[in-house]
């Protein structure tokens, strides 16, 4: 095992990395006008480098070959967390420097979540109100859409400055500690240092932020975060569940939201400003506060949840209603999915 030192050594290498790679990608961006300006869709008012989140990817991918290296984690961990990220996170930064079709990056999507299913080797066993469910194409399947649609909201939900970094942070931080008190300490490092990769680009993305995450760093985090779920649940079936309690803000808001603009016949792919926390971004006149909130949300309420699910006091479903439960208050009273004014 690991001692704690080299431990919080490479943390700490990992995040000096990340940061440092930010600022070289801004000078990138500012160099090469790859700028976001705003328009009536965008919650700034500044044009502002975007692709910061490559640094995310290049940083945890070679924290990654280092943990394989030292024997620390294994080659179907390496290969489905490094192969099916290193996938969205190209496509993302194929879209951030020009377009590429709805069609082509859906598909490209689909064949990452198909690759890391591979090398997880298939979907774990979950226990649902008491029953054990999880084999068979079907969850294969469920599974795959599962992987996407994170993947996707975590691109959706990278709206406002520093809410896709924070929510990262606290999610693995969560995870991390859920492995440290089910006794799978050597489980805790991965998720610690994707933590510390973020940690390094939110020293440039927090409120204001001085560089956007991008579509290649938001692609990344959401598939490499579903891949930590789906692993959690092969180490203990209720810790899948755990992860999902984590994800809950940024699961909640988007699906809600998502849902609501189906129903009124919109076209989902199109840029909007109707989630709840651009409304509530809105509302509040600034973007650090509902950051912050969601940073609070997620360490006040969703984290004690999770850790009472992953210590298997409540089951997993039920735990997760529970938590998602004033959730959906909340972006009832936020609006999500309310139809903008022109």
């Amino acid at each position: 095992m690991m001692g704690w030192y080299v431990q919080c050594g490479l943390a700490l290498a990992v995040a000096l990395l990340s940061g440092l790679l930010v600022g070289v990608l801004r000078r990138y961006a500012l160099a090469r006008s790859l700028m976001d300006v705003p328009n009536a869709r965008s919650s700034h008012t500044a044009p502002t480098p975007r692709g910061g989140g490559v640094a995310i990817v290049v940083s945890m991918s070679l924290a990654l070959l280092v943990l394989s290296a030292m024997g620390v984690i294994d080659g179907h961990a390496l290969w489905a967390l490094v192969g099916a990220g290193g996938l969205v996170a190209l496509v993302g930064f194929l879209d951030d420097h020009g377009h590429v079709a709805a069609r082509w990056r859906l598909l490209a999507h689909f064949a990452a979540a198909a690759w890391a299913l591979y090398w997880l080797g298939g979907v774990p066993a979950l226990m649902f109100m008491g029953v054990t469910v999880g084999a068979g194409w079907l969850w294969a399947v469920l599974a795959a859409v599962y992987l996407v649609w994170l993947l996707n909201l975590y691109n959706f939900m990278d709206g406002i400055d520093g809410i896709a970094g924070v929510e990262a942070v606290c999610v693995c931080v969560g995870g991390a500690l859920l492995y440290i008190l089910h006794g799978l300490p050597g489980l805790a490092l991965p998720p610690l240092l994707l933590a510390a990769a973020v940690g390094g680009f939110l020293y440039w993305n927090f409120p204001p932020a001085k560089i956007f995450m991008g579509d290649a760093g938001s692609g990344f985090l959401g598939i490499v975060l579903g891949v930590m779920s789906l692993q959690a649940g092969w180490a203990a079936p209720q810790l899948f569940w755990a992860w999902l309690i984590l994800l809950g803000v940024f699961v909640v808001d988007a699906t809600f939201t998502l849902l609501r603009r189906l129903l009124r016949g919109e076209r989902v792919y199109e840029a909007h400003r109707s989630h709840a926390y651009q409304y509530a971004a809105r509302e509040l006149g600034s973007h650090r506060p509902v950051t912050l909130a969601v940073g609070a949300i997620n360490l006040g309420w969703l984290l004690p949840l999770a850790v009472w699910v992953g210590l298997g006091g409540i089951d997993g479903f039920a735990g997760m209603a529970i938590a998602y439960a004033p959730l959906l208050a909340l972006v009832l009273r936020f609006n999500a999915g309310k139809q903008e004014a022109a």
